[in-house]
């Protein structure tokens, strides 16, 4: 079976759904699941999604991510981060994400490791889950996107150093789809270990295409531990993550002895390290604790309904009871090298997400970044799509209207303004 399409998107994140939705309309877009719709990290993230609070906040804030990063950021992919933050907040609450809300109806944010302050916006402990099943309506709404799950791209389409597609097994079919770009958001690696927060499925699949393909590859040894993820002897796979706000909230990482032996809300790469040093003075009970016990229980019900009930189902209650933890693989920091833009290094083929690597993340990823990190270059992957390809899918001469839209995305924010006055 041969599809044509102006862009091929594999992969049903956050990165590739925003990508999606900030397309222009006029181009015919793919959008391919290896398994169902929602079967993607994005959905999993409990935590939140980080942005500047103000103009006052962005140096902090690229300061933490620097920190966090042990400064082996790409600095501008960094400021690109921070800067554009607030705006692709704002874009999020258009598509009617319903962020938590203050008593004033602001913005209510939480903290987590590594953050000098309170800046993670959340929906209670289920971020990932809100964003996604709002950005999955306005996938609805748009009859120029044509969806497929259970469809895995196995390849790229590749000819005269350029993208002209990919090949997908659909259900057992191989389809041949035709596409002037091509998006990989096939998400992180984490099916490849046997201890992770990720679903199996994600088994860094760009990131073996790109390498098939002689596509530029950044940094893969960076892979990130979650220091917080429930320990259940007998538990292979997946695991639950105890998501980082708990400790933004108060929550103590302590030891058999109950006795704490680490700040809970330094990074993450040295309260994994911590916990794992403390586990081998036991190496018959391999797990710390986490304990909650002194925060109200009605607090922890109302502020972490899905990870209280969790724990519920596997016989810990919260305010009560002192939580088993050890670290399990989380996140890549590496992957597909792509410039802010989102391009990789073959022409037509772009990456975002996790399995692309902007450097934005050094080797340490700060807390509630990557959901960030999806919508920002997300959208910048878009508006470069949309400028190559915008005019040459128009059936009808260019309008003036279409040609404001054109110098809108290639002059500056300030100047493209001159055009609304």
């Amino acid at each position: 079976m041969i599809k044509t399409c102006d862009v091929l998107i594999a992969g049903t994140g956050v990165s590739g759904v925003y990508s999606a939705l900030n397309l222009k309309e006029n181009l015919k877009i793919l959008l391919i699941s290896k398994e169902g719709l929602r079967d993607c990290n994005s959905y999993l993230a409990q935590g939140g999604i980080s942005t500047a609070l103000n103009r006052d906040d962005i140096e902090p804030y690229i300061k933490d991510t620097l920190i966090a990063g042990n400064y082996k950021n790409d600095k501008e992919a960094v400021e690109v981060l921070v800067r554009e933050s607030r705006s692709n907040i704002e874009r999020l609450i258009k598509y009617n994400v319903p962020f938590d809300r203050t008593e004033k109806n602001t913005l209510q944010y939480t903290r987590e490791g590594a953050h000098s302050t309170f800046r993670i916006a959340h929906i209670k402990d289920q971020t990932g889950k809100y964003i996604m099943e709002a950005l999955y309506k306005e996938l609805e709404k748009r009859s120029n996107i044509e969806i497929l799950e259970e469809c895995t791209l196995v390849d790229i389409i590749k000819k005269d150093n350029k993208c002209l597609g990919g090949i997908c097994n659909y259900k057992g079919e191989e389809i041949q789809v035709h596409a002037k770009s091509t998006l990989l958001a096939t998400g992180g690696l984490g099916g490849l270990f046997t201890s992770t927060t990720n679903f199996s499925s994600l088994t860094g699949d760009g990131i073996s295409i790109a390498l098939k393909n002689n596509v530029a590859i950044k940094d893969i040894n960076y892979l990130q531990l979650h220091p917080t993820v429930l320990y259940e002897k007998f538990s292979s796979g997946k695991r639950l993550l105890l998501s980082e706000s708990l400790r933004g909230e108060g929550g103590k990482i302590k030891n058999l002895k109950s006795q704490e032996f680490v700040d809970s809300l330094k990074p993450r790469d040295i309260v994994s390290k911590a916990i794992l040093n403390e586990i081998d003075k036991t190496p018959d009970t391999p797990f710390v604790y986490l304990d909650l016990t002194h925060i109200n229980k009605d607090y922890l019900i109302k502020r972490f309904p899905f990870l209280y009930n969790e724990c519920l189902k596997r016989g810990y209650h919260m305010e009560k009871d002192l939580l088993p933890i050890s670290p399990a693989h989380h996140y890549a920091m590496g992957g597909i090298k792509v410039n802010l833009s989102a391009q990789t290094s073959l022409p037509n083929l772009y990456a975002v997400g996790e399995t692309a690597c902007t450097g934005v993340h050094g080797n340490n990823r700060l807390a509630s970044n990557s959901l960030l990190e999806g919508v920002v270059f997300g959208y910048r992957c878009a508006q470069k799509i949309n400028s190559d390809l915008y005019f040459s899918n128009s059936s009808n001469y260019p309008t003036k209207e279409d040609l404001v839209e054109y110098l809108k995305e290639k002059v500056d924010e300030n100047y493209a303004k001159l055009f609304n006055c």
